[in-house]
């Protein structure tokens, strides 16, 4: 395709106002950008996080669904992903993007808020609600990565690694990842649309800034368990899974002699559960990494019922 996007996705666009925030950290001064849609005086704020191989953007119909209900909502892009900056050499970590997301929300007066967060920000979201308790009023949690300890399984590689593996990204690649392991195979115009960004990003003048800034995101992921602490999680927490989910981070450079197999969503819901002193499983079968994406009307269904477990 002929789309082409630089580091900051301009031209890109969300289909909501996307505003900026600054935040001072690690002696830069760096943007990040956030969508933020006013509700009912009555209703709580939603904050959604978005995956690794996202941003806002795909939050958005959710965030209209959401809003029509009455709901504010605030989709903040992370340092690192989005519109946001993307510092070359920056400490990634979930506690720093979590820090900066309550800067964020402190700036627009917000005291307490509903958390959400899918995939990677299902492990951000997790961090946040551990962090801020009183910030969180409850967490929901749809196919989180990090519901295993990646390290107890896999071999821990460098930066560098990540770095050749992005620049190796091409949009065929990029196509097949997400249609084998988060579609089932299928694969239809929605799907692909979602793709778009990566796609530009990597034909685009800006590649280098964008393999370095996704090459550092992964070292958070095998290197900053919140499964390890779900024991400590003191938020009402609901988990909504695609059981046909298989994500398993670093599944092709496991340890020598391991035969644990990583991603089976369809027991790991049942496992974190089980950890946490508030929680309550929402399976959805036959769906996979991407609920609100592939069936938004069953996703509808799972998450009204998820909010109400705040109000209870």
């Amino acid at each position: 395709s002929s789309l082409i996007y630089d580091a900051n996705l301009s031209g890109y666009e969300y289909g909501l106002e996307v505003n900026y925030f600054t935040v001072n950290s690690q002696r830069h001064t760096l943007k990040m950008a956030y969508i933020f849609v006013e509700g009912e005086q009555a209703k709580p704020v939603v904050t959604l996080m978005h995956g690794k191989n996202f941003n806002a953007h795909y939050w958005v119909p959710t965030a209209r669904y959401l809003n029509k209900q009455g709901y504010a909502v605030l989709i903040p892009d992370q340092v690192g992903f989005g519109k946001s900056s993307k510092p070359a050499s920056y400490q990634y970590s979930f506690a720093a993007l979590a820090n900066h997301t309550r800067s964020l929300i402190d700036s627009l007066n917000i005291k307490q808020t509903i958390v959400i967060g899918h995939s990677m920000g299902g492990m951000l979201a997790s961090r946040f609600a551990l962090m801020y308790p009183q910030m969180t009023q409850q967490l929901i949690l749809v196919n989180p990565i990090g519901l295993e300890n990646y390290l107890q399984y896999v071999e821990y590689k460098d930066t560098d690694f990540f770095y050749k593996m992005e620049l190796a990204k091409t949009p065929e690649r990029i196509k097949s990842y997400q249609q084998k392991n988060y579609y089932d195979s299928q694969w239809n115009e929605r799907y692909e649309a979602l793709t778009h960004f990566m796609t530009g990003q990597i034909q685009g003048p800006d590649k280098d800034i964008i393999a370095w800034a996704n090459a550092q995101t992964y070292d958070m992921i095998f290197t900053q368990p919140v499964i390890t602490e779900f024991k400590d999680m003191s938020v009402p927490v609901s988990l909504i899974i695609g059981t046909r989910d298989r994500t398993g981070p670093g599944r092709n450079w496991k340890k020598p002699g391991i035969d644990y197999e990583l991603g089976r969503y369809d027991r790991l819901g049942k496992a974190a559960v089980s950890l946490m002193p508030n929680a309550e499983l929402y399976e959805l079968k036959d769906l996979g990494h991407l609920p609100h994406i592939e069936d938004f009307e069953r996703f509808k269904t799972t998450l009204h019922k998820a909010l109400r477990f705040s109000e209870r």
